[in-house]
């Protein structure tokens, strides 16, 4: 149907070059006008290969004109038909013009070349093997824009005929054609029901291929964007075999590209399986695919699937997603692309971070958006003194280890746990199997930590062994403070989160409001603004927009103050991440200063040497920080240091 394809599959095989002293006999005919069969006279080879060849003379023929060909090397004799599928020149001023022919006899046209090519000098093999080798690279400008011109052709095929019915379907036989395969099938993203859908399938009914999009080998290619070409023999799945007994069809081979759509979202996939006659897709084949993957790109580049169900993270909108990383930092695009990376692997993921950050949701990520993602999922929370019952001391055998067969398992804050379960744990996970038990484990695992386990490690407060088991995958969540641009849309988040629970109308914070918000330090992290969020529309269901808000002063304050002084305690301006460290240390030592002169009831000079420092010393740190205290204390009255250093009386 599309002579391109054609065109571009004789032009990217790799030819051998015929000589005259070689004796290679070539002759070739057509039918003229009359319908008469008449021989090319000053036909000439000059090419040929497994799927067609070249030859030269100076009449003119059609692209897409029959041939009957007939050739003759020492006792191989070949006959075969052909079709043209490209007419070029070597140079503008030539008269005779080089003709391609496609060929579909590939068997005997295999035995021929082999015979042709066992004939030549070693010399002459080494030339061939070297251009073989360069194939891929242009050696001329006019290479480059031979290419380029059967690329043009391509896709200008696709705009003469995109819109036209049954135009997928004519170009799905095409490429069973070109790629010499059985079947063929495109399948493209139903993001309502999580499924690869067949819209188009050449060889089977398309209306009952539709499965996970994470299943088979459609399903990997579409999740990574990884395009895959294997033999089912080397590479076995459960879901390819349930595939063929469904369908009462034995698949060889498969080679499958994504689907891309204009913004370069990954919509689908195309898949052609069972190589004739080999056992696998060639070489050839992958350049051949990679081509019909822009090909299909471009009939579907429209394609842009939404769904408020959808699973998928590039479908979905994250408001009515359960698991979602919200944000738009250089720090969340890292950690969105650590999640494409190690989200397949099965070794175990070590997720470091402040309480709040999201540690436990970064691993139910790993595992929904992962091959594991459609297994059960278990949280053990290590906090639990009780944990060693849950894990391996279950008497009815309800092991979480267990449940999560072909799943994952995620241990909340692991640095909790004592020694002796840290032992435990790292024991059976190297053994993949419980105490007493023939039942082996297959359970990806994860562990969060709001504590550094390498320093907990070094210190012998952890399990050295179970600290590197962990750590062979290692993923850090900075803390809110530290990416204040993501407030507005974890606002947002929230927000609509909890008006639609509450049975509200969006509501909104005022600009002056929001910048209070991120003027705050957050020692809760996320988690703490989610609660503030929840708080404010609690306290205000009926204004629309959330103005004058109160974070810290009020009777019913939006956030936790109790968690800074737990951090910082009671002290004026420690806490205040606004101020300079230095200060706020000068600030903590004058604190600590008066409270151990009070201990010596006023001996200021006993204080400073039980500090182990001197009297001057303590004298210049108090007057250091008192200047720090007046300068934060704009509009207070200066504080009176006269109780700790009273001026001594001028004697007359």
């Amino acid at each position: 149907m599309l002579v391109s394809f054609s065109e571009f599959k004789f032009y990217q095989s790799f030819r051998v070059k015929v000589e005259e002293a070689d004796d290679l006999r070539f002759l070739i005919e057509r039918d003229n006008e009359l319908g008469k069969s008449q021989y090319i006279d000053d036909a000439k080879l000059v090419d040929l290969s497994v799927t067609g060849l070249g030859f030269k003379t100076i009449e003119r023929i059609s692209v897409g004109t029959e041939l009957t060909i007939s050739m003759q090397f020492k006792k191989y004799h070949l006959d075969l038909n052909g079709k043209v599928v490209r007419a070029f020149c070597d140079d503008i001023d030539e008269e005779d013009i080089i003709y391609g022919i496609e060929i579909e006899e590939e068997k005997s046209v295999n035995r021929f070349i082999e015979q042709y090519i066992l004939s030549f000098s070693s010399e002459r093999l080494k030339e061939c093997l070297i251009d073989s080798t360069l194939k891929e690279r242009y050696t001329k400008a006019s290479d480059g824009f031979e290419m380029f011109s059967l690329l043009l052709s391509l896709f200008k095929d696709i705009t003469h005929f995109g819109d036209k019915e049954g135009f997928i379907d004519n170009m799905l036989e095409e490429v069973v054609r070109v790629m010499n395969a059985q079947r063929a099938s495109i399948f493209l993203i139903n993001p309502a029901t999580n499924e690869l859908e067949a819209v188009n399938a050449l060889g089977m009914e398309k209306e009952s291929l539709k499965f996970d999009y994470r299943l088979g080998i459609a399903g990997s290619v579409f999740t990574t964007g990884v395009a895959l070409n294997i033999d089912t023999e080397s590479v076995k799945t459960r879901f390819n075999d349930d595939f063929d007994k469904q369908f009462e069809f034995k698949t060889k081979s498969i080679i499958c590209h994504p689907i891309h759509n204009r913004e370069d979202k990954i919509v689908g996939v195309i898949e052609v399986l069972n190589k004739r006659n080999q056992d696998r897709f060639t070489v050839e084949d992958e350049k051949t695919m990679k081509v019909l993957s822009l090909i299909f790109s471009s009939v579907f580049h429209s394609f842009s699937p939404v769904s408020d169900k959808s699973t998928i993270r590039r479908f979905s909108t994250p408001f009515d997603r359960q698991y979602a990383l919200i944000g738009k930092t250089p720090h969340l695009a890292s950690l969105r692309n650590s999640i494409i990376k190690i989200k397949d692997i099965d070794s175990a993921v070590l997720i470091q971070g402040e309480k709040g950050v999201g540690k436990g949701l970064f691993a139910q990520i790993l595992h929904h958006e992962g091959q594991r993602g459609l297994k059960v999922c278990q949280l053990a929370n290590c906090t639990d003194k009780n944990i060693s019952k849950e894990l391996w001391n279950c008497k009815d055998g309800s092991s979480k280890l267990v449940e999560c067969k072909a799943g994952t398992l995620i241990f909340l804050e692991i640095c909790d746990l004592s020694m002796e379960d840290q032992t435990k744990l790292f024991e059976i996970l190297v053994d993949k199997r419980l105490p007493n038990s023939k039942i082996s484990l297959d359970s990806r695992t994860i562990a969060t930590s709001s504590k550094d386990l390498g320093k907990l490690a070094e210190e012998g407060k952890f399990h050295q062994q179970l600290f590197e088991y962990f750590s062979r995958s290692y993923i850090y969540i900075e803390p809110l403070r530290r990416r204040s641009e993501d407030i507005d849309l974890l606002v947002d988040y929230f927000l609509k989160i909890e008006c639609k629970s509450q049975g509200l109308l969006l509501k909104n914070f005022s600009p002056k409001s929001l910048e209070k918000l991120k003027a705050y330090d957050w020692p809760g992290n996320i988690q703490e603004l989610k609660i503030c969020v929840e708080r404010a529309v609690l306290y205000n269901p009926k204004a629309h927009v959330l103005t004058d808000i109160d974070l810290e002063n009020s009777a019913s304050p939006l956030v936790d103050t109790d968690s800074k002084k737990r951090m910082f305690g009671d002290l004026p301006y420690v806490s205040d991440y606004h101020i300079s460290l230095k200060d706020r240390i000068a600030i903590i030592e004058r604190e600590m200063i008066i409270s151990e002169i009070k201990r010596n009831n006023g001996n200021k000079s006993k204080a400073a040497k039980e500090m182990g420092i001197s009297r001057e010393a303590l004298r210049k740190k108090l007057l250091q920080s008192s200047e720090i205290l007046g300068g934060l204390q704009s509009g207070e009255k200066e504080l009176n240091m006269s109780f700790l250093f009273p001026r001594k009386k001028k004697v007359a």
